[in-house]
Protein backbone atom coordinates (compact mmCIF):
# COMPACT_ATOMS: atom_id res chain seq x y z
CA UNK A 1 0.00 0.00 0.00
CA UNK A 2 1.58 3.47 -0.99
CA UNK A 3 0.93 5.58 1.98
CA UNK A 4 2.01 9.40 2.51
CA UNK A 5 2.09 10.63 6.01
CA UNK A 6 1.21 14.49 6.95
CA UNK A 7 0.29 15.71 3.52
CA UNK A 8 -2.38 17.63 2.68
CA UNK A 9 -4.77 16.61 0.12
CA UNK A 10 -3.83 19.14 -2.51
CA UNK A 11 0.23 17.78 -2.15
CA UNK A 12 -1.19 14.16 -1.96
CA UNK A 13 -2.84 13.92 -5.26
CA UNK A 14 0.71 14.43 -7.38
CA UNK A 15 2.30 12.30 -5.36
CA UNK A 16 -0.08 9.46 -4.97
CA UNK A 17 -0.63 8.56 -8.89
CA UNK A 18 3.64 7.95 -9.22
CA UNK A 19 4.36 5.84 -6.75
CA UNK A 20 4.69 2.04 -7.54
CA UNK A 21 3.00 -0.43 -4.72
CA UNK A 22 6.14 -0.89 -3.35
CA UNK A 23 7.20 2.80 -2.58
CA UNK A 24 5.87 4.81 0.37
CA UNK A 25 6.83 8.26 1.09
CA UNK A 26 6.47 9.38 4.50
CA UNK A 27 6.46 13.34 4.18
CA UNK A 28 6.89 14.13 8.04
CA UNK A 29 10.24 12.76 7.81
CA UNK A 30 11.56 13.43 4.48
CA UNK A 31 11.22 9.50 3.37
CA UNK A 32 10.89 7.55 0.40
CA UNK A 33 10.79 3.94 1.18
CA UNK A 34 11.40 1.15 -1.25
CA UNK A 35 10.91 -2.32 -0.65
CA UNK A 36 11.21 -4.37 -3.92
CA UNK A 37 9.98 -8.34 -3.94
CA UNK A 38 11.30 -11.27 -5.80
CA UNK A 39 13.54 -10.09 -8.14
CA UNK A 40 15.65 -7.09 -8.35
CA UNK A 41 16.45 -6.50 -12.24
CA UNK A 42 17.59 -2.97 -14.83
CA UNK A 43 13.67 -2.93 -14.78
CA UNK A 44 12.92 -2.63 -11.00
CA UNK A 45 15.93 0.20 -11.08
CA UNK A 46 14.95 1.92 -13.40
CA UNK A 47 11.23 2.45 -12.23
CA UNK A 48 12.37 3.64 -9.05
CA UNK A 49 15.33 5.77 -10.65
CA UNK A 50 12.34 7.77 -12.11
CA UNK A 51 10.10 8.18 -9.40
CA UNK A 52 13.01 9.58 -7.38
CA UNK A 53 13.85 11.81 -10.53
CA UNK A 54 9.79 13.03 -10.62
CA UNK A 55 9.94 13.51 -6.46
CA UNK A 56 13.00 15.66 -6.61
CA UNK A 57 11.32 17.44 -9.26
CA UNK A 58 8.00 18.51 -7.60
CA UNK A 59 9.29 18.69 -4.25
CA UNK A 60 11.32 21.91 -2.96
CA UNK A 61 12.98 19.93 -0.34
CA UNK A 62 15.47 17.17 -0.01
CA UNK A 63 13.93 13.91 1.01
CA UNK A 64 16.42 10.99 2.10
CA UNK A 65 15.85 7.18 0.59
CA UNK A 66 15.86 4.07 2.16
CA UNK A 67 15.99 0.32 0.23
CA UNK A 68 15.22 -2.38 1.76
CA UNK A 69 16.40 -5.31 -0.15
CA UNK A 70 15.73 -8.51 2.41
CA UNK A 71 13.03 -9.32 0.24
CA UNK A 72 14.77 -9.92 -2.86
CA UNK A 73 15.54 -13.13 -3.99
CA UNK A 74 17.02 -12.71 -7.12
CA UNK A 75 19.47 -9.89 -8.11
CA UNK A 76 19.69 -9.81 -11.75
CA UNK A 77 21.85 -6.86 -12.28
CA UNK A 78 25.57 -5.53 -14.04
CA UNK A 79 28.47 -3.43 -13.33
CA UNK A 80 27.29 -1.73 -16.05
CA UNK A 81 23.89 -0.62 -15.37
CA UNK A 82 24.37 0.39 -11.89
CA UNK A 83 27.80 2.39 -13.52
CA UNK A 84 25.54 4.29 -15.77
CA UNK A 85 22.78 4.86 -13.07
CA UNK A 86 25.11 5.82 -10.29
CA UNK A 87 26.47 8.62 -12.67
CA UNK A 88 22.94 9.78 -14.23
CA UNK A 89 21.96 9.99 -10.49
CA UNK A 90 25.62 11.95 -9.63
CA UNK A 91 24.38 14.33 -12.99
CA UNK A 92 20.86 14.53 -12.29
CA UNK A 93 21.01 16.08 -8.22
CA UNK A 94 24.25 17.90 -8.92
CA UNK A 95 24.11 21.39 -7.07
CA UNK A 96 21.01 20.07 -4.72
CA UNK A 97 21.29 19.86 -0.86
CA UNK A 98 22.59 16.53 0.77
CA UNK A 99 20.94 13.61 0.47
CA UNK A 100 21.20 9.93 2.35
CA UNK A 101 20.71 6.66 0.45
CA UNK A 102 20.35 3.77 3.00
CA UNK A 103 20.51 0.36 1.61
CA UNK A 104 19.74 -2.67 3.63
CA UNK A 105 21.02 -5.78 2.72
CA UNK A 106 22.30 -9.20 3.38
CA UNK A 107 22.17 -11.18 -0.31
CA UNK A 108 26.27 -10.73 -1.49
CA UNK A 109 25.31 -9.26 -5.04
CA UNK A 110 22.83 -6.53 -3.90
CA UNK A 111 25.97 -5.78 -0.84
CA UNK A 112 28.39 -5.56 -3.49
CA UNK A 113 25.70 -3.34 -6.12
CA UNK A 114 25.06 -1.38 -3.03
CA UNK A 115 28.48 -0.73 -2.19
CA UNK A 116 29.35 0.17 -5.70
CA UNK A 117 26.76 2.78 -5.88
CA UNK A 118 28.22 4.20 -3.04
CA UNK A 119 31.54 4.40 -3.99
CA UNK A 120 30.47 5.90 -7.55
CA UNK A 121 28.32 8.60 -5.99
CA UNK A 122 31.33 9.45 -3.42
CA UNK A 123 31.76 13.49 -3.74
CA UNK A 124 28.07 14.04 -4.73
CA UNK A 125 25.22 15.17 -2.63
CA UNK A 126 23.91 11.81 -2.65
CA UNK A 127 25.63 10.01 0.30
CA UNK A 128 24.79 6.44 -0.24
CA UNK A 129 25.64 3.28 2.73
CA UNK A 130 24.62 -0.13 3.21
CA UNK A 131 23.70 -1.80 6.07
CA UNK A 132 22.88 -5.27 7.42
CA UNK A 133 21.06 -4.12 10.32
CA UNK A 134 18.19 -1.98 10.38
CA UNK A 135 18.56 -0.53 13.45
CA UNK A 136 21.61 1.34 12.52
CA UNK A 137 19.70 2.16 9.22
CA UNK A 138 17.25 3.90 11.49
CA UNK A 139 20.30 5.81 13.60
CA UNK A 140 22.44 6.88 10.42
CA UNK A 141 19.01 8.09 8.80
CA UNK A 142 17.30 9.82 12.18
CA UNK A 143 13.96 7.90 11.44
CA UNK A 144 12.06 5.54 13.92
CA UNK A 145 12.76 2.38 13.34
CA UNK A 146 9.13 1.37 12.44
CA UNK A 147 9.10 3.86 9.48
CA UNK A 148 11.86 1.38 7.92
CA UNK A 149 8.64 -1.37 7.38
CA UNK A 150 6.18 -1.31 4.71
CA UNK A 151 2.57 0.51 5.30
CA UNK A 152 4.51 2.42 8.49
CA UNK A 153 2.13 4.91 9.74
Amino acid sequence: MKRLSNTTAGALKPVWNILPPDVEFHDDVRLLVWIPRGMLNRAAVNKIITVIGELETKFNEPFNRFLDTLEVHTVDLNFEHIIRVSLYRRCFYAGRPPVKTAILATDAAAIHYGRLHSLLTQGSPIKVRVFQDRKEVARWLDVPIERLAADAE
